[in-house]
């Protein structure tokens, strides 16, 4: 296995573990009688984990941002030794062992054992769990040698880490003053476009008769500040030599004023949205997705102005290309999906409680597919007998999955108020979507890109029948956590696409099991009122 793999399927693992931790532990109701180190780790337990993803995602994004060159050298004495299988073992029983002992600090399970052993053996096998894993795919002289030519890269991380939510904080207890700068800059974004705004500076509370808000610190979008601002910090610490100190200071404020600009503008839009009469957008659909629509753009434009910017940046100009460039294989195959989901997050945002924007997903994906229909060219789209019974199967996975988890649901209220053919027009490009885009821009993002990208770096020349087994399960595993809370038949479904693709060696195996699944999904939902598979 590839050092890059390894670093890979490390990270998901321990993403996948600490979130399902986070999961299940956060918020779960008091025990009786605990004791002092049971509410410690009560306390902090889902916080560690949350700090612990963070730690693992920012560490990898800049060692392979900025140390390129040092991983390459530090891997070449590795690339031969073997995942220890025997360390993989002790990390699973850890795992278990973290497991029990947190039945008995979340869940009140096992009373007869002392709550104090209980959480000394939730520390230690957490510990263990931890420096197993990571010493079964990376020997002790790769760690070594990795904390000592990052120099302070790890306590860089950390603190950015750590600042992130201690910045919010201190956001917050900032935030009465500057509402009310928040307060009047919404209202000068609105009074040009609503008439008899009405205003109260004591409330916080400003709209037009027929739709208004309170400002409040939900509403702030402080946490996003804090994060851009600590993302900023670091950026420029770590790529210090592409940076002209002191001019490259001045993206820290431009980012944050651009952020809190934003968010008036984005209050105001809500408003103007909630007046002409459509609350329900404005309540379930913009004010939920238009803060990280912001906060997206923002560290977007600042990581590009970081680069481009000639008096901020010392990094050399690219040279003009002579020629059309070959288009970009990695480009091809995420492009469609990542498509879908920026369109989801705005036919989100432009919806109120029933999503009827949905159709602008299938198109954004038609339109990228179309774009890079050239690339496709090399993958084999046949398909077989293997691949109709595994759309199947999974199938009957999914409702089997949903008639434990799930629960019944009919119609919603405004497709079924709603004229026939436009209701008729909706089903029709849901169906679209969910038998034809959504299959294929998913599976070339994870079967296509993930799963051969894990295997091989050069992934567009890795065939289907080379792809490992850790890469069809990390790259499931991703699968699965994108479906939310069915993850778990997710991730199923993942390694049943993987494997038939595997078996078959053509990518067509893959697409037509996925969309004949969500083809008999369709058919559950229209014919049979199982509603909430959709």
């Amino acid at each position: 296995m590839s050092p890059t793999v390894r670093i890979c399927v490390l990270i998901v693992l321990f993403a996948a573990e600490a979130i399902t931790a986070t999961v299940l532990l956060d918020g779960a109701s008091p025990i009786a009688s605990p004791s002092a180190l049971t509410t410690i780790i009560r306390t902090w337990g889902p916080g560690t984990a949350r700090f612990a993803v963070a730690f693992s995602a920012l560490f990898a994004t800049f060692v392979f941002l900025r140390y390129q060159a040092l991983l390459k050298s530090l891997t070449k004495t590795i690339s031969r030794d073997p995942v220890r299988v025997s360390l993989l073992t002790i990390h699973a029983g850890a795992i278990a062992v973290f497991a029990l002992a947190s039945l008995r600090i979340y869940a009140n399970r096992f009373v007869a054992l002392d709550p104090n052993l209980a959480a000394i053996a939730w520390i230690l096998a957490a510990a263990a769990a931890i420096v197993c894993a990571a010493l079964a795919f990376f020997p002790w002289r790769f760690w070594r040698g990795l904390i000592h030519a990052t120099g302070f890269l790890w306590l860089y991380v950390a603190v950015a880490d750590a600042l992130t939510w201690g910045a919010t904080s201190a956001l917050r207890s900032a935030w009465k003053p500057a509402s009310i700068v928040t307060f009047h800059l919404v209202q000068f974004f609105l009074t040009p476009f609503a008439t008899q705004v009405i205003a109260q500076p004591d409330r916080l509370r400003i709209g037009t008769s027929r739709f208004s808000v309170i400002i409040t610190d939900e509403c702030s979008g402080l946490e996003g500040i804090g994060l851009l601002l600590v993302f900023a910090i670091l950026w420029l610490v770590l790529f210090r030599d592409e940076a002209r100190l002191p001019q490259a200071l001045i993206l820290l404020p431009l980012s944050v004023v651009t952020l809190f600009l934003l968010n008036a503008v984005r209050i105001a839009a809500l408003i103007l949205i909630g007046n002409a009469g459509a609350r329900d957008i404005a309540v379930h659909g913009f004010h939920s997705q238009a803060g990280w629509m912001a906060f997206n753009a923002v560290a977007f434009g600042s990581c590009m102005l970081a680069r481009r910017w000639s008096w901020v940046s010392n990094a050399p100009a690219r040279p003009h290309a002579a020629t059309v460039e070959a288009p970009d294989a990695t480009a091809a195959f995420l492009v469609p999906f990542l498509a879908i989901l920026a369109a989801g997050m705005i036919a989100r945002a432009g919806s109120g409680s029933f999503e009827w924007l949905y159709p602008i997903r299938v198109f954004a994906a038609l339109a990228a597919l179309w774009i890079y229909r050239r690339s496709y060219s090399r993958l084999d789209f046949r398909f077989g007998l293997p691949a109709v019974l595994t759309g199947v199967a999974v199938f009957a996975l999914w409702i089997a999955a949903d008639r434990i988890w799930g629960a019944s649901a009919s119609m919603p209220g405004a497709l079924a108020r709603s004229s026939a053919p436009l209701r008729d027009a909706w089903i029709a490009l849901r169906i679209a979507g969910a038998v034809f885009t959504v299959p294929l821009a998913e599976e070339l993002a994870f079967r296509g890109f993930v799963l051969r990208r894990l295997t091989g770096a050069d992934f567009d020349s890795v065939p289907f029948q080379k792809t490992t087994w850790i890469a069809i399960a990390a790259s499931s595993l991703l699968f699965g956590l994108m479906h939310g809370g069915r993850w778990l038949p997710g991730s199923i479904a993942g390694v049943a696409y993987a494997i038939v693709a595997k078996r078959g060696g053509r990518f067509g195996e893959a697409v037509v099991a996925h969309a004949l699944t969500n083809a008999l999904i369709c058919v559950s939902v229209l014919f049979f009122e199982q509603w909430q598979l959709w």
